[in-house]
């Protein structure tokens, strides 16, 4: 039998798509006001890895991460993209019932061995969570760096995303010590 033990806090960070650094700065104020500031900024990069959002949110989109300074529970996962999911509906426009985004946020938590992403989508590799909310490990940690599995989006197997989430993962550390956690 296992022993049970004290979950630590996660970092969250959220990864944001939008045609403009404008809603990217708007998205991060909200997100500021609920969740607290943001250590971790990532330079603002070209979103041309599929033209999955093309008809919804347009060409030539832009990608940004942010990570949140305050640890917290994993647990909350499922509030956190219902939250960014109310953001999106707040920046888009609705036609014929449909959601067009302007921005597009996708929220997770870098943890010491992983990356999960939540989204609202089932698949074969998700778990369901809660309130609609699921959640995929999209990147492991193996032999010191990131991984990716079969199912990882081509963008999250980049170089850039990978180097991202090892600076997160490094202030995570820190941020355990700092506050006495043990890992």
């Amino acid at each position: 039998m296992g022993i049970i033990r004290k979950i630590n806090p996660v970092k969250y960070f959220t990864g944001m798509i939008a045609t403009n650094e404008e809603d990217f700065s708007k998205a991060i104020g909200i997100l500021e006001k609920k969740y607290g500031g943001f250590d971790i900024i990532s330079k603002t990069i070209p979103f041309d890895f599929t033209n999955y959002y093309e008809e919804e949110m347009g060409k030539e989109l832009l990608r940004k991460f942010v990570s949140m300074k305050k640890l917290m529970h994993p647990v909350i996962l499922p509030d956190v993209k219902i939250f960014t999911n109310e953001i999106e509906r707040k920046f888009g426009n609705i036609e014929n019932d449909k959601l067009f985004r302007k921005i597009n946020l996708d929220p997770g938590y870098v943890s010491l061995p992983k990356v999960v992403l939540a989204t609202t989508k089932n698949f074969s590799h998700r778990i369901y969570i809660r309130d609609g909310i699921y959640a995929e490990v999209t990147l492991y940690r193996a032999g010191g760096k990131f991984h990716s599995w079969s199912w990882t989006y081509p963008d999250y197997k980049t170089d850039f995303y990978k180097d991202f989430f090892t600076r997160v993962r490094e202030k995570y550390m820190e941020q355990l010590q700092e506050e006495g956690f043990r890992y």
